[in-house]
């Protein structure tokens, strides 16, 4: 019989929300609310899994592929990417998995389970130091959308297995730059509102695709990730207001992501707050991804002190953080004056084998 112990991180997202599906550029920070399991493995095949968080549990015999139960269910897809790749397990065992990650709210709480859990399968097998994070990255992308054809791109999955600050390059054959800056006084809000997130993303990806299509016939060269703003201008103005606005915010969002990555080249944090807010202002006109309570928490984290922040996640509900250096501990209470849940976040590792 023998412990072992995996997690991963969630995250939050700097710059780049509703763009790494458009190949645009993302940046995003894994930070220290994880997801693990840990337990005693035996000989045979079955895992038995307690997930006391949700109050369910489940058994899973990985002596054979495996039929899919529940929608994105990603626990048994997992199993199958890894056997495709010629994994087989001899072990099974008595496991709990736990998390401080906020569900459904926008911290990536399911592509750090999937990234995790593939890496708890490859320590089962005796092969988790053969893969990085990044190669984890690929795999929880492919067990997560790929699996079951759902739209999103890989910065949740590379902040799960890479961690740290991320410029991440979400065109084919993809790929993330680590940044070593100090970036501290990061306080994110849940707002307890539940979201849609799968059908968030569908939607804003069709009006976004639908919007640069009729551009596109007038304009044959334009190109999310090249056309300068001005060259748009004209042709913007040609389309209907909702379909303008939310191209338009995408490619605004892409000169502030470039912004911030040269101030990261650069070493220099001072914009970072007001960048991060001209973020939250076209997410919040543009794509129409905030709420009234999100807004309350933003609002009251800015008066507190903060000097800057954002909706965190595909929207309609869930979490805001704010960069408050110095005075997280006024905007946490800002928050929770207007009926959030504060956590008080660092940057943090990617996925690992604890002891």
């Amino acid at each position: 019989m023998k412990a072992l112990g995996v997690s991963a991180p969630g995250r939050i997202c700097l710059f780049g929300e509703h763009q790494d599906y458009l190949g645009l550029p993302v940046m995003a920070a894994a930070v220290n609310l994880r997801i693990g399991i840990k337990g005693e493995l035996t000989a045979g095949s079955t895992l038995r899994l307690r997930m006391p968080d949700i109050d369910q549990s489940l058994e899973l015999d990985l002596g054979g592929d495996q039929s899919y139960v529940v929608g994105r269910d990603y626990l048994r897809s997992s199993v199958n990417v890894l056997r495709r790749m010629g994994l087989r397990w001899e072990l099974g065992g008595d496991l709990e998995m736990r998390s401080t990650i906020p569900i459904n709210a926008g911290v990536s709480s399911s592509s750090a389970m999937v990234v995790m859990w593939l890496g708890f399968l490859l320590g089962m097998a005796g092969r988790f130091g053969e893969y990085n994070g990044e190669d984890l990255a690929r795999l929880g992308h492919q067990a997560e959308v790929t699996e079951f054809g759902e739209p999103g791109g890989m910065m949740d999955h590379y902040c799960a297995g890479m961690g740290g600050i991320l410029s991440i390059d979400t065109v084919a054959p993809y790929g993330a730059k680590q940044w070593d800056v100090p970036l501290d006084g990061l306080v994110l809000g849940h707002s307890q509102q539940p979201k849609a997130t799968v059908e968030m993303l569908r939607s804003r990806r069709a009006d976004v695709a639908e919007g640069v299509r009729r551009i596109q016939r007038d304009m044959p060269s334009f190109s999310l990730r090249e056309t300068p703003l001005a060259e748009a201008e004209p042709h913007l103005a040609a389309l209907e207001p909702l379909l303008a606005r939310r191209v338009r915010a995408n490619l605004v969002n892409r000169e502030l992501t470039r912004t911030a990555e040269a101030s990261m080249e650069a070493g220099d944090l001072t914009e970072l707050g007001p960048l991060l807010y001209a973020h939250h202002e076209q997410l919040r006109d543009g794509l129409n991804l905030s709420t009234d309570k999100l807004e309350r928490m933003l609002d009251a984290s800015m008066e507190a002190g903060a000097l800057g922040g954002k909706v965190n996640g595909s929207g309609g509900g869930g979490c805001m953080f704010a960069y408050a250096p110095g005075c997280q501990d006024e905007v946490a209470e800002a928050i929770r004056r207007q009926g959030g849940i504060p956590f008080t976040v660092s940057v943090d590792s990617g996925v690992r084998i604890d002891t």
